[in-house]
């Protein structure tokens, strides 16, 4: 395994999180519309929320951890990927179920420090089940959490891996996605479904309002590869729709 040392600017011996330096493309090319576009390379597996693993000439990066009951499949990931980190883009239980496997085997993880008291056990709060706050926080209390040691933070713009933290606020305060080569991984901040792109439903988004507002800041970026929470591949048309018929 890799050093556990992760540290923002080198602080510490091991991996860094430095500012945003530019990396070639590699790992083949996608047709978006009538359009050949390089991409850089990704494998997704779905363990209730997708976990992607992503790879660049810095590293290989893991990209949340999936639901609890999914943990034997991850822990297989964990061991055949071997990540060099684990950034988790939010501390809903689908998407950080498993981090606690990773945190044991030394794997670095990353987060948004507004995502850690949730990671950590120092605050039990889901929005799920819709309208029942006492099960969402029993379905926390339930769930393994991480040690405060194990998870370092995060700001956006700074690049982790060869991919660059973006902050992606609405599903949660801290929700963060990563940015390369225009491939975004988006989190939950959209969903995908066999009709296109979708918002999480309000009851499930801390503030739906800024939800709204993250997915039209996404319609504004240099994109032509968007990678969802749940779901497959969107283009920036599907969420420029999606932007648009949620007014």
């Amino acid at each position: 395994m890799k050093s556990s040392g992760l540290a923002v600017g080198g602080a510490r011996a091991g991996l860094s999180v430095a500012r945003p330096t530019a990396y070639p493309l590699e790992g083949g090319h996608d047709i978006i519309g009538r359009v050949k576009v390089p991409v850089p390379p990704v494998a997704v597996h779905s363990l209730y929320a997708n976990v992607y693993l992503l790879s660049s000439p810095a590293g290989r990066l893991m990209v949340d951890a999936g639901a609890l009951p999914y943990a034997p499949r991850l822990a297989r990931l964990l061991r055949d990927f071997e990540p060099d980190a684990l950034l988790l883009t939010h501390a809903h239980v689908d998407h950080a179920g498993g981090a606690w496997l990773a945190a044991r085997r030394g794997v670095p993880l990353l987060a948004h420090p507004l995502e850690h008291p949730q990671l950590t056990g120092r605050v039990h709060e889901l929005p799920y089940p819709a309208g029942r706050p006492d099960l969402g926080r029993l379905v926390s209390r339930v769930h393994p959490k991480v040690p405060a040691r194990a998870v370092q933070s995060v700001q956006p713009g700074e690049e982790v891996l060869g991919w660059t933290v973006v902050h992606l606020p609405g599903h949660t305060p801290g929700q963060i996605g990563v940015l390369r080569g225009g491939v975004l991984v988006a989190a939950d901040a959209v969903v995908a479904s066999a009709d296109g792109a979708h918002l999480p439903r309000a009851a499930y988004n801390a503030d739906h309002a800024q939800a709204l507002q993250t997915l039209r800041g996404m319609v504004t970026m240099d994109l032509h590869t968007i990678l969802p929470g749940h779901g497959g591949p969107l283009s920036p048309d599907q969420v420029r729709r999606r932007a648009e018929r949620e007014g």
